[in-house]
């Protein structure tokens, strides 16, 4: 017995030390961020390659590089040059595809800022970024060489870093997620203030299973960016604000909607600070938001529903999580029924497996709840109610909750 157990324990730290060689043997402790153009209409998309970045310290995983834990509707693929191995990928979803969709993508070519993290070569790597329909197919695809020593390749985050202050620190830096809160309308004098609704938020998603249980994995740091002007910009009423990230409500025409296209400023400003998923809080009392898989989450804070509107685009921005409500005047086909969605707590019962059907008979209230995705027939969500159907519920329903846990075990076990 104890031969077995001495032998399975070294089968893990072999495990484990192979991992960590995969790592060193392929990367720096370096991050390289690969700015991209998307652009297109409603049945054409462009990918360009914009401009390369490299950065002190790498805050992403070190483990289970080539998987991806979600599908995403797109995907960052890594190979090394040579062997053709991938060694590293991530998955995203973009503002630019959800403009396709809309109206204005029917008359009108529009280019997208996109900003990628990935960690620095030590040797030429060839990258891929492709982008995905809601059928799951790869409609469009950029593959780019990098070379580590191109002269070309700008040095960020070396200097002048944005003022940041560690709000919690993780049990374990060098294993845990890593969170940045970003400010966007407060002036210089107000950052006592954006200090507060950082310590808010935050306690407003740890408030929240699996989050709660698993806080000690979590790093946190709020990033203290200036702007001229308080608030954001609201086209709606004529009013525009000079702003850090210049955020905005009425994306795509939707009066809530609330988010920005300057994802090059946002990084520059994170640039040198530990980060990897963003968090930008926006200091205004009206209500909005909006939150992008891999990409980032903007919600304001001075309202009676900020706590639950920025836990619920965490959701989306951290996880992918889908939409949970629909309503019957406002119907959008973004999932066919033929097929069955890569987010984790919705399905069309093409192939439910995986997901939540283990807890059905077995959890009180999880069944197969028709409604969701924005879809009133067709697409089913685990719970009657849940934080990402509902302001009003306190929690996550248990899919959810599955399916956070699992993310964060899969960027910290």
């Amino acid at each position: 017995m104890k031969k077995t157990l001495l032998t399975a324990a070294f089968a893990v730290l072999c495990c484990i030390s192979s991992t960590a060689q995969d790592f060193s043997q392929y990367f720096q402790d370096k991050t390289l961020r690969i700015d991209y153009i998307f652009s297109g209409t409603h049945n054409t998309q462009h990918i360009a390659l914009d401009q390369l970045c490299v950065e002190p310290r790498w805050y992403g995983k070190r483990k289970r590089l080539a998987e991806v834990p979600v599908e995403g509707n797109g995907q960052i693929t890594v190979r090394d040059h040579k062997t053709q191995r991938i060694i590293y990928r991530n998955s995203f979803s973009t503002l630019f595809q959800e403009w396709q969709e809309e109206p204005e993508a029917l008359t009108t070519e529009r280019s997208f800022e996109n900003v990628f993290l990935v960690p620095m070569p030590k040797d030429t790597v060839d990258i891929t970024l492709d982008l995905r329909n809601n059928r799951r197919e790869i409609t469009s695809k950029l593959t780019h060489q990098v070379v580590p020593t191109d002269i070309l390749i700008r040095q960020i985050g070396y200097r002048d870093v944005t003022p940041f202050e560690t709000i919690q620190q993780a049990k374990d830096t060098n294993n845990c997620i890593h969170l940045a809160y970003l400010a966007e309308g407060y002036r210089p004098e107000e950052m006592g203030t954006f200090i507060q609704d950082v310590k808010m938020a935050m306690e407003a998603l740890f408030a929240h299973e699996p989050f709660k249980g698993m806080r000690d994995r979590f790093n946190i740091v709020a990033v203290k960016s200036p702007s001229k002007d308080s608030g954001a910009s609201e086209p709606g009423k004529g009013i525009w604000k000079n702003t850090a990230l210049h955020s905005h409500w009425d994306t795509n025409y939707s009066e809530r909607y609330l988010t920005t296209s300057n994802l090059k400023d946002m990084h520059d400003l994170l640039a040198g600070t530990p980060y990897e998923h963003i968090l930008v809080l926006v200091n205004s009392e009206r209500y909005g938001g909006g939150g992008i898989l891999n990409s980032y989450l903007l919600s304001t804070i001075h309202n009676k529903w900020s706590k639950p509107v920025v836990v619920h685009e965490f959701g989306h921005s951290f996880a992918g999580l889908a939409d949970e409500y629909a309503y019957e005047n406002e119907e959008v086909n973004m999932y066919p029924l033929d097929v069955e969605p890569w987010e984790k707590n919705i399905t069309t019962k093409v192939n439910f497996k995986g997901n939540w059907e283990e807890m059905i008979g077995k959890k009180p209230g999880v069944g197969l709840v028709e409604g969701g995705g924005y879809k009133m027939k067709g697409v089913y969500r685990a719970c009657n109610d849940c934080r990402m159907r509902t302001n009003e519920i306190p929690e996550f329903c248990p899919a959810c909750q599955k399916a956070l846990r699992d993310l964060i075990n899969f960027y910290t076990e």
